[in-house]
């Protein structure tokens, strides 16, 4: 039996192979290490995991972990906190997403992966391994690209006026958000990310007017510039994974034509194509 799991910031979608064909599919909350605590991960995994998994006791269990925040020196924590929530294991592993995303993007081919969902990121992939990155740095200092970026991003020029009053209005109608509701969510609740990537579906109704289309473009454009420009590798595709990128495909192409670079594949997630080839 095989556990696989493809983890971002705002969800966790997991597959459980019993036998070969079958197979079924779970959901949780994000699970995230490097800005969760260890007890949030173990309250996740046994509360909405494990009590959607079938009896495993008498059965030989291997678990692949792909997740937003595992960087190297966290992956021995993922490993030891999904072997405390399953300890009838036999082995885990744990990995960052951006080395998922790659081997979804690019297989044994080199090439350039990025993710954009909540968060944002991107590698150079030799086919094996990432040989380099540039570090994304969160939604405060960085994150370019990704949706809750595009969150903050859409906030500010809906206060600052410069969006149609057919947005303002739209937007108060459907979101039922006072300014002052946006500062308490974004200021003073926890996962600021979250509700601000959760804004992108609002923007995604509205891509057809030229300020918000331009807005999302920009946003794509400048996580292009400072994130996949620095690996001088315009020679290479550049594939994508994550519900932004697939969601916003036409505003991406769009982007990467505007900054001379090549599209590769764009996947809402990556979780099958590792899957197939974990």
């Amino acid at each position: 039996m095989r556990l696989i799991a493809d983890s971002g910031s705002t969800k966790t979608d997991w597959v459980l192979t019993i036998e070969k064909g079958v197979e079924r599919r779970f959901h949780t909350q994000g699970i995230n290490p490097f800005h969760q605590s260890e007890e949030s991960i173990l309250t996740i995994l046994r509360e909405e995991l494990v009590t959607q998994l079938p009896a495993l006791d008498a059965e030989e269990l291997s678990i692949a972990f792909y997740g937003s925040g595992v960087r190297p020196e966290l992956e021995p924590v993922m490993e030891r906190l999904l072997r405390t929530a399953l300890p009838t294991a036999t082995a885990v592993e744990a990995h960052s997403d951006l080395l998922g995303a790659a081997r979804a993007v690019c297989g044994h081919r080199e090439g350039i992966a990025c993710i954009l969902g909540t968060g944002a990121n991107s590698c150079l992939y030799d086919g094996l391994r990432i040989v380099s990155n540039t570090p994304p740095l969160g939604y405060i200092l960085g994150d370019e690209g990704s949706g809750a970026v595009l969150g903050i991003r859409f906030l500010n020029a809906l206060y600052k006026g410069f969006l149609p009053a057919t947005v303002v209005n739209d937007f108060q109608e459907d979101m039922k958000l006072s300014m002052a509701d946006v500062i308490e969510r974004v200021y003073r609740q926890p996962m600021a990310n979250r509700f601000l990537a959760s804004l992108a579906p609002f923007v995604k109704s509205h891509a057809d007017v030229p300020q918000v289309k331009e807005l999302v473009v920009d946003n794509f454009r400048c996580f292009l510039r400072r994130n996949v420009a620095a690996y001088g590798r315009k020679d290479l595709p550049v594939g994508f994974v994550g519900s932004i990128a697939f969601h916003f495909s036409s505003e991406l192409k769009e982007a990467i034509g505007a900054e001379g670079m090549s599209i590769g594949p764009i996947i809402k997630s990556p979780l099958d194509v590792v899957l197939n080839n974990h």
